[in-house]
């Protein structure tokens, strides 16, 4: 009897599950059915993304998605606007669609408008209190009003929602959104995110009561509540591209440029007669299947050493500042003796061109040690595997070992860093070496907070520099990792470009930081950030925003390179007027709250302190979001409304088996309950057998 109760109970919970996991099939198969059919396959020339039907053999079209990227840039400053033009492509007069689509943003951005454009008509979007925003959009929705909602899910991933397009319907949704230019080593750049590389989920999968589930391929968990929303429906590759993206830059440096080049794009470049250049995809479209990157070299002698820019914004006035400290041999150190421990990612995500670009890069820094250091290397997929019980000498053995270990290691299994982050940071050097951490991963993980706590609070002496891998990393965990590690960061996007970014990389670890910085000449009525300046390497700049009723008209910056001493004034006094200052020291104070937040400050506190900061620069937030709503509705009443997860392209240079497949980086907490389930449904019957077996004996 009781076998049979388990029996009973064990196959109903199956069949529930499985009957869970067809609603899950719309993240990662075939989105929502619907009730009307339009095609059969033998209609479909071509690729085309389609929706299965309660009919068997009949298909709907799914809603398609593309970007336009026009990014402008003025100096330091960069402004863009990212146009998104859902389309309804069925004419079935009851199809009516909601789209959403989780895409990146580059994790500095500061997003702050929304534009909702239907035919002529355009709709201003609203900030407003996440909650309350979403409440805005759900309640349009169930009206038949179009309506769009913008919501951060990390600093570089956010949701677009559009609800009511009609059947045949365009609705556009344009997103501006600002951000700085970085500058290291000569070189300035800027890099747009095109796609959501698949995230590894930690953890034990949970139904979070208070909150609706996201869209995503995984379920929410216990070390990551919000995974559903951060892992949309990945579109297998063999299928085809989807997502096409255009972009064109209107680049003004502010100085005589040299060189101009894109990575991992093809351009086309058109100088204008005032300097300026006009930049464009040398293809109408590309798929959204990378970063792209552009980097540009001032002309000869012509590099800024500083920048300086204010705008006044009613009785406030904000400026930005950017100084450059001296780089070369003037300031080269002795060499130092340095105990430095590799950490590479084998996880299935680094699978392809990733883990070749990984393993280049981990050589190359091997055979740059020298007799005096000491090193060991950590390899981390579901497993964490050390080569060296501790870190051991650099000798001709040593070296070889490590060399061969490296030649032979594969790309598998899950992403799990936090053990092999806890291994790195674990120990101290001897007093007479410098305790380094390199990272090479993707970064392509959503327990964030969960690592970046760990480096907080584990660090010690160690300064962690991390190395972005792949064609689409996760910069909002490279940046901010090093960050909290003291250290710095890099990408490398191609196994080419290996040996230039890991001799930039070098030069910054064996030069001296630029420690002990601070600016005198502020009062206390100017609030500066970041409020304390990091310690920066061979090539970076000390960048900072401030704001005020009245700023000074000079400040000096003091630090220490190496022993030392280092000085600049800076004179702010009648320096050139520039727009969107106000919006860069708003995002700066953002982030700096939401650390805070790290070092134990209440969240409300943090909460209210970001929404004060978010709403009145218009800003999208971790609390923050904007929202556009059509007064007039548009679907009857009658008419139900589809909802679709826009599918992405899986990343350049990726695997698909080795992230979907078992033992996968992106693992489905569902997918693993059916099998457990399966498990136990199987060591039931062959219990079942073995005892029927010894009754008939």
């Amino acid at each position: 009897m009781t076998r049979h109760l388990f029996l009973r109970a064990t196959l109903a919970l199956f069949l529930l599950l499985g009957a869970g996991s067809l609603s899950l099939a719309p993240a990662c198969g075939n989105e929502l059915e619907q009730p009307d059919q339009t095609l059969s396959l033998n209609d479909v020339k071509g690729g085309r993304l389609l929706f299965k039907t309660a009919r068997p053999g009949r298909y709907l079209p799914a809603p398609t998605l593309k970007t336009d990227v026009r990014i402008s840039v003025t100096g330091l400053i960069a402004r863009a606007t990212v146009s998104q033009e859902f389309l309804n492509p069925s004419l079935e007069k009851d199809a009516w669609a909601e789209g959403i689509y989780v895409f990146p943003l580059p994790e500095t951005a500061a997003v702050d408008h929304l534009r909702m454009k239907i035919g002529e008509r355009i709709i201003e979007g609203q900030i407003k209190e996440k909650a309350e925003a979403k409440k805005v959009y759900e309640q349009a929705k169930q009206e038949g009003k179009r309506t769009s909602l913008v919501e951060q899910e990390r600093p570089n991933i956010f949701t677009t929602s559009v609800a009511n397009i009609g059947p045949g319907e365009r609705i556009t949704v344009e997103i501006e959104y600002q951000e700085t230019i970085r500058y290291d080593q000569g070189a300035f750049s800027l890099r747009f995110p095109m796609v959501v590389g698949p995230r590894y989920i930690p953890g034990t999968p949970m139904v979070m009561e208070d909150q609706p589930p996201g869209n995503g391929w995984s379920l929410d968990t216990d070390r990551v509540p919000d995974a559903s929303r951060i892992t949309p429906p990945v579109r297998h590759p063999n299928a085809g591209p989807v997502n096409p993206l255009s972009l064109s830059i209107d680049l003004a440096p502010g100085f005589p440029l040299g060189k101009i080049e894109s990575p991992y794009h093809q351009i086309l470049t058109i100088a204008e007669p005032d300097g300026r250049q006009q930049i464009t995809l040398r293809e109408d479209t590309v798929p959204a299947d990378r970063d792209f990157v552009l980097a540009w070299h001032p002309a000869s002698g012509q590099a800024p050493t500083v920048s300086v820019f204010r705008e006044q914004q009613g009785d406030e006035q904000y400026a930005f500042l950017m100084a450059m400290p001296p780089m070369g041999s003037d300031h080269s150190q002795a060499s130092v003796a340095r105990e430095t421990i590799f950490v590479i990612d084998t996880s299935g995500s680094m699978s392809g061109t990733s883990i070749e670009q990984a393993k280049a890069a981990l050589l190359l820094a091997l055979n740059r040690l020298t007799a005096q250091d000491r090193f060991n290397v950590i390899q981390f997929n579901s497993v964490t595997h050390v080569l060296f019980s501790q870190a051991q000498p650099v000798t001709p053995q040593t070296l070889r070992k490590a060399l061969h270990y490296v030649d032979n290691l594969k790309a598998n299994g899950g992403t799990e860093i936090l053990p092999a982050l806890k291994m790195a940071l674990k120990g101290s050097a001897p007093a007479t070496h410098l305790r380094q951490v390199i990272f090479l991963t993707d970064g392509q993980v959503g327990n964030e907070d969960e690592l970046f706590e760990v480096i907080r609070t584990q660090l010690g002496t160690s300064r962690l520099f991390t190395i972005g891998i792949g064609s689409a990393p996760n910069s909002h965990f490279m940046r901010k990792a090093a960050e909290f590690g003291r250290g710095t960061f890099t990408h490398i996007g191609s196994t080419s470009e290996v040996q230039a970014q890991m001799d930039a990389i070098f030069r910054k670890l064996e030069r001296p930081a630029l420690t002990d910085l601070h600016i005198e000449g502020l009062d206390g009525q100017v609030e500066m950030f970041p409020a304390r300046i990091p310690d920066l390497y061979e090539g970076e700049p000390v960048v900072v925003a401030l704001n005020g009723r009245t700023l000074p008209d000079k400040v000096t910056i003091h630090g220490l390179i190496g022993s030392t001493p280092w000085t600049t004034s800076i004179t702010l006094k009648n320096s050139e007027p520039r727009e969107g200052l106000s919006v860069f020291w708003a995002r700066q104070k953002i982030a700096a709250l939401v650390d805070q937040q790290r070092y134990g400050q209440d969240e409300a506190v943090t909460k209210q302190a970001v929404l004060d900061v978010a709403l009145a620069h218009h800003l999208v937030s971790k609390y923050s979001s904007l929202v556009a709503v059509d007064v007039t509705p548009a679907r009857p009443a009658d008419k139900l409304l589809q909802t679709h997860a826009m599918k992405t392209n899986l990343p350049d240079g990726q695997d698909y088996q080795a992230i979907f497949g078992l033992p996968q980086t992106a693992t489905s907490g569902q997918l693993q309950i059916l099998f457990g389930l399966a498990a136990l449904l199987a060591a039931w019957l062959i219990s079942s057998v073995r005892g029927n077996r010894k009754h008939i004996a």
